[in-house]
């Protein structure tokens, strides 16, 4: 089995920002020294990580507001973020998510 615990004491690097309403994509690959992000967004959303270019949905991954998540990636890999869907206690609106590449 293989387990790669690197969150409590990886190294930040380059830092995107996704202004996220509809369905919107970063620019930039993720470096390739990246193989953990670090991610926070100031308002719900949704976001998805793969390869080559990415479109969310709400259907995706699940962000709270103000809550930071560290996910596992490949270098080369993108992300896509959009607005989460008002639902219950949650309510749709636009905000930012910021992306840091951590190795």
């Amino acid at each position: 089995m293989s387990f790669f615990p690197k969150q409590p004491s990886s190294r930040s690097g380059a830092t995107q920002t996704i202004a996220f309403d509809a369905s919107v994509a970063v620019t930039n690959a993720f470096g390739p020294e990246t193989w953990q992000l670090r991610l926070v967004a100031d308002s719900a959303c949704c976001y998805r990580v793969g390869d080559g270019a990415q479109t969310a949905t709400v259907a995706d991954i699940f962000l709270p507001a103000n809550t930071i998540e560290h996910v596992i990636v490949s270098p080369g890999q993108r992300i896509a973020a959009i607005k989460a869907a008002t639902d219950g206690l949650v309510t749709a609106t636009a905000g930012t998510l910021w992306i840091t590449e951590m190795s």
